[in-house]
């Protein structure tokens, strides 16, 4: 078995966070080949709304885990073990939650299989009136029930990987979750009666794939989890006591889309799919850039509190904020701006009509307005959690879900499904603002001198992009009667003009990448 170091290697943070997102990128690309696949099998009816509800709550629990609840509580505790206290008790922190965790998530895995009625009948209570479709998203839940304790396993070793700042793997995972899923659709399909089922097994395929490419990467660093029984472990408590408020912390947005799914369920066949395809396009920004960033910050933010050193915990903070907003903003003017464009040439294929394409623009817009703070959020979060602090994200996380089941209230009425979506950003947006407002007032961040400049800067560039791009769209109607190589050459065209118009802008307004570069355990 090789040796692991406990010395922390440093890296360049700019280059691993290109490295992270290029991984994140290809998983995002084969993510909409995917869901154009579905789309042109399946449309959006109720197969497809079957299927998404089915998917919705493993899909909600990876978020929770692989991109929330679990690697905040466990990277923190685990890179203080790894720092403070040395390979063997680090070893066996790992091999006693590896255990526990899997005891729980084979106990959920079987409760989830057997109750499945009453898991749609509580997330999508409008299907009971369809009695076929109620049937076909119950026997879909329990196919992909599993894929819960897959992913969860994946979540725990990417997390020892991250904080031995082996990114590429845990972040290259999710292809083989994409791959799975497109051979489904294309080849299985034919073979499945009602074809949807295929689907299900391939999300079942995709999870113990993903586990599977996670072991040779674990016996390399000498981590591969033993079994090691011992649920009272003073580690093993502080990791679970963390990981039930951090999943309210951290992961208000999907709660939210959890909860939206309810109301969807009540409103016109396809409300679910039109909210689940413009939810799959906002992924593409926040998983290459929220998952990415957040996922590189903890460990080495967490390195920071362990040897007490405020002032890099805060200049690693700012470095954060600053690439969020140079990376985010733009990505939230462009897909509020080419909705139609985008959707058209994914989705607008075989069963998915143009009302389709209209209806997925409403909710895509919508989505656009929270972006921004939906990627904040899982910047500014890893700021309490690398400290263990748990109480204030908590109660950030309570005022959020209240105000957006408020805001879903008001405009579930007038704007339909667009308004489940609006509901989700304005919330993310709150959230964002009020756990920057904490980290201020607890003096966890100070920002960096060169703010003012670098905001009005960054306004110029987007003005500068939002012209090029309304303009070069040359109107919506097009869009709907192109071919779809027409589609791709103008669409690939548009993203050229308007990211090099608003790089070419800030370069020429003094943005050097040298600027952004960074160091960090």
């Amino acid at each position: 078995m090789p040796a692991t170091s406990t010395k922390p290697r440093t890296m360049n943070l700019l280059r691993t966070l290109a490295a992270v997102s290029s991984m994140t990128l290809l998983s995002r690309i084969l993510g909409f080949a995917r869901e154009a696949l579905i789309a042109r099998a399946f449309g959006a009816g109720a197969a497809t709304d079957a299927f998404f509800i089915a998917f919705r709550l493993p899909n909600l629990l990876r978020r929770l885990f692989a991109e929330g609840a679990f690697s905040q509580a466990f990277v923190p505790v685990l890179a203080e073990y790894r720092n403070r206290r040395g390979e063997a008790d680090t070893h066996i922190l790992i091999n006693r939650t590896a255990t526990v965790l899997f005891v729980v998530l084979v106990a959920v895995t079987a409760l989830g299989i057997l109750g499945s009625p009453l898991i749609i009948l509580v997330t999508a209570p409008g299907f009971v009136a369809t009695p076929d479709k109620f049937q076909l998203t119950v026997e879909l839940t329990r196919i992909v029930f599993p894929y819960i304790l897959f992913l969860s396993l994946v979540s725990l070793s990417g997390g020892i990987l991250n904080t031995w700042s082996r990114f590429q793997i845990p972040a290259f995972t999710p292809v083989l979750l994409n791959v799975s899923m497109i051979l489904a659709a294309t080849v299985a399909a034919p073979w499945f009666d009602p074809p949807v089922l295929a689907l299900g097994w391939g999300a079942f395929i995709g999870g113990v794939l993903q586990l599977a490419l996670q072991v040779p990467a674990l016996k390399h660093l000498g981590l591969l989890p033993h079994w090691d029984w011992n649920p009272h472990d003073p580690g093993v408590r502080r990791i679970l006591k963390l990981m039930g408020p951090a999943a309210i912390g951290v992961s208000v947005a999907q709660v939210s889309l959890l909860i939206n799914t309810i109301f969807a369920s009540f409103l016109p066949t396809g409300s679910v799919s039109w909210l689940s395809y413009a939810d799959r396009l906002m992924e593409f920004p926040t998983g290459m850039l929220g998952v990415a960033l957040g996922t590189i910050l903890l460990p080495s933010l967490a390195k920071h509190h362990a040897d007490n050193d405020p002032g890099e915990y805060s200049k690693l903070l700012d470095w954060g904020l600053r690439m969020t907003l140079l990376l985010a903003a733009p990505s939230a003017v462009a897909l509020g701006i080419l909705a139609i464009p985008l959707i058209s040439t994914l989705f607008f294929h075989g069963h998915f009509t143009a009302h389709d394409v209209a209806m997925t623009r409403w909710a895509l817009v919508a989505y656009s307005f929270g972006l921004l703070g939906l990627i904040l959020v899982k910047v500014l979060a890893p700021g309490f959690y690398a400290r263990q602090n748990i109480k204030t994200p908590v109660k950030i996380a309570i005022t959020t879900l209240l105000a957006t089941q408020a805001m879903n209230l008001v405009f579930i009425g007038p704007f339909k499904h667009a308004g489940l979506a609006l509901s989700i950003g304005l919330g993310a947006c709150l959230n964002a603002a009020i756990l920057y407002h904490h980290l201020r007032r607890q003096a966890i961040y100070q920002p960096q001198p060169g703010w003012a400049a670098f905001i009005g800067k960054l306004i110029l560039a987007l003005a500068i992009m939002a012209l090029v791009l309304w303009f070069g769209m040359m109107g919506e109607a097009r869009w709907l009667t192109y071919h779809s190589g027409a589609r791709i050459l103008h669409l690939g065209a548009l993203v050229i003009g308007g990211s090099g118009s608003y790089f070419l802008t800030l370069w020429l307004l003094g943005f050097r990448a040298e600027q952004f570069r960074r160091r960090a355990a």
